[in-house]
């Protein structure tokens, strides 16, 4: 009996810790990427890096030398955030005089529309000035796994399409990347003898043949995936608002760290905030290299969750009483803070009469932050093609090349900054294949550089996510999904926040943009990797609110 009851004991408690494993994998099994990261590629101690020093005097005044170009990119940065726009975090408590500035002393793009509706793809469009969709990099790099969590934690009235048949046919996270066939900015600089710096978020491959190292650029600070955190969790420098609502937010804080690289190095941690980090080795480098030419790319990572601000910008912000708006603000005074350092640094130097600057963000705001005015006037979110989602901050500058205080009405695109950046170096567009960017300078400089082009630079702009397409020509957009099926068709010039449908009304306009839409569309790669899932998105309410029935919705792939 007593080996009897010693037996079932064991059997007791093994079904206990097999239980208890189980439920407790069940619930923290998307902990596990970030744990396998850590074992290949330990975070080592905060060390300093060392920017490659171009000559110690200038051969030739600044002024007779190519311009050196900087490219800042925000990463969720909504159009409403900037007080530039008219309005500002909180009702323009939060300034952002230095972004600002840009537009101030150059053109505000008052129609500028991001390369896609979310980071990879639209990341890609600015380094190749072509369409991502062109070259199948349609959807957004993710580990296996990734849409198994959204599909398992989402909550709401419409739930995702998961589509676990197609795991198998998904490469591993670190070669779902921009083709090597594909011509990169720093690239095409390169050969017009400019040193290539950049600093932040990569996004475009992981593999070592993919990472910036790999891809054009001489020196590179960052991170290859599409987040990291700003501060270690939980470190008393910091603040931190986690958005329980979220399976993504839910992903990141269970996998990102601290952490960078540098050219390539083993992963290390920074000695402070990561966006002030940033910002002062990009300080460094514009030092080192102040007597060539340089393009640099500062791609923050600021304001994308997951969401810490340090404790001196929260604290500086009592005003704002909601907490997440606040630690959300407090991320934009340190991006602002940190754009400053580097138009003073190249004011330092004596660069910044001729330099190119160039600000924008990847996409709009994320309706994943449960904040509902960060793309004010207009609707929708990142991760849909409504003007929430690809309207997006827009400004550059070059000192007496482009007025100060412009102001231009017409629709350009991320597609436009290649073009853009290789004519002012001096460099010749590709002509081996299609570019669906157009240098915009000559839009923009005074008339005695010459006559602007006849037109605008675009008679349209299209967007597609697998079976969820939009298309902008002249003052019409039409968008067009399948899950819902439904067409959308506004008038931008009298309704540019698309509040009246005009698709019931109008059958003969919607005919006819859908046959140019869809001829576009057949131009387009197929997807370098399938779409494991789509996702509902709510239109007009973020993610923090129930949805309700009739709230207009679309399905975003990935």
């Amino acid at each position: 009996m007593k080996l009897r009851g010693r037996t079932y004991a064991i059997f007791g408690i093994l079904a206990v810790v097999l239980i208890g494993g189980w439920v407790l994998f069940q619930n923290y099994w998307y902990y596990i990427p970030g744990y396998i990261a850590d074992f290949k590629d330990p975070i080592a101690a905060p060390h300093a890096v060392t920017w490659g020093a171009g000559p110690e005097t200038a051969s030739v005044p600044v002024s007779e030398r190519p311009p050196n170009i900087v490219l800042i990119l925000a990463d969720d940065m909504g159009f409403n955030d900037i007080t530039a726009n008219g309005g500002g975090v909180a009702g323009g408590l939060v300034p952002t005089p230095n972004i600002d500035s840009i537009a101030k002393s150059g053109v505000r793009f008052v129609n500028g529309y991001a390369g896609n509706a979310t980071c990879a793809p639209s990341r890609a469009a600015i380094m190749t000035g072509r369409y991502a969709t062109r070259f199948g990099f349609e959807f957004t790099p993710t580990p296996k796994g990734f849409m198994k969590l959204v599909s398992t934690f989402d909550t709401g009235r419409h739930k995702p399409i998961y589509r676990a048949d197609l795991e198998d046919q998904i490469p591993p996270v670190a070669v779902q990347a921009v083709p090597r066939s594909e011509i990169m900015l720093p690239e095409a600089l390169k050969k017009q003898g400019y040193r290539t710096l950049f600093f932040g978020k990569w996004h475009l491959g992981e593999a070592k043949q993919f990472r910036m190292e790999s891809r054009g650029f001489d020196d590179a600070l960052g991170f290859s995936r599409g987040a990291s955190l700003y501060l270690p969790k939980g470190d008393p420098r910091g603040v931190e608002s986690h958005q329980e609502f979220d399976p993504i937010d839910r992903f990141l804080w269970a996998n990102l760290r601290f952490a960078v690289t540098f050219n390539n190095s083993q992963r290390f941690q920074p000695p402070e905030y990561m966006t002030d980090y940033l910002g002062k080795e990009a300080v460094k480098a514009i030092h080192a290299n102040r007597n060539r030419p340089f393009f640099m790319y500062f791609a923050s990572n600021a304001p994308h969750t997951p969401l810490q601000a340090l404790k001196s910008d929260y604290d500086a912000l009592p005003q704002i009483k909601n907490h997440t708006l606040r630690v959300y603000g407090a991320m934009i005074r340190a991006l602002d803070r940190n754009v400053g350092r580097i138009l003073q640094a190249l004011k330092d130097e004596g660069l910044d009469q001729n330099t190119l600057v160039i600000f924008t963000s990847d996409n709009g705001g994320a309706d994943y932050l449960g904040l509902p005015d960060i793309n004010k006037p207009y609707r929708g979110w990142k991760l849909t093609f409504f003007e929430g989602g690809i309207h997006v901050p827009f400004f550059m500058k070059w000192p007496g090349k482009i007025p100060a205080g412009e102001v231009y009405p017409n629709a350009v695109a991320h597609v436009d900054i290649f073009s853009t950046a290789l004519a002012a170096a001096g460099g010749q567009i590709p002509t081996d294949r299609v570019m669906d960017g157009v240098n915009l300078l000559p839009y923009v400089e005074p008339a005695a550089e010459g006559a602007a082009p006849e037109g605008t630079p675009h008679k349209t702009l299209f967007w597609r996510s697998r079976t969820y397409r939009a298309m902008i020509e002249g003052d019409w957009k039409i968008q067009s999904s399948e899950i819902p099926k439904k067409i959308w068709l506004y008038d931008l010039k009298t309704d540019p926040t698309e509040h009246h449908n005009l698709a019931d009304s109008d059958p003969g306009k919607v005919k006819e943009l859908l046959a140019t839409m869809m001829q576009i569309d057949r131009k387009q790669a197929k997807p370098l990797w399938p779409s494991l899932g789509d996702g509902p998105v709510d239109i007009d309410h973020p993610l923090s609110v129930p949805e309700k029935p009739g709230d207009e919705y679309i399905y975003w792939s990935n």
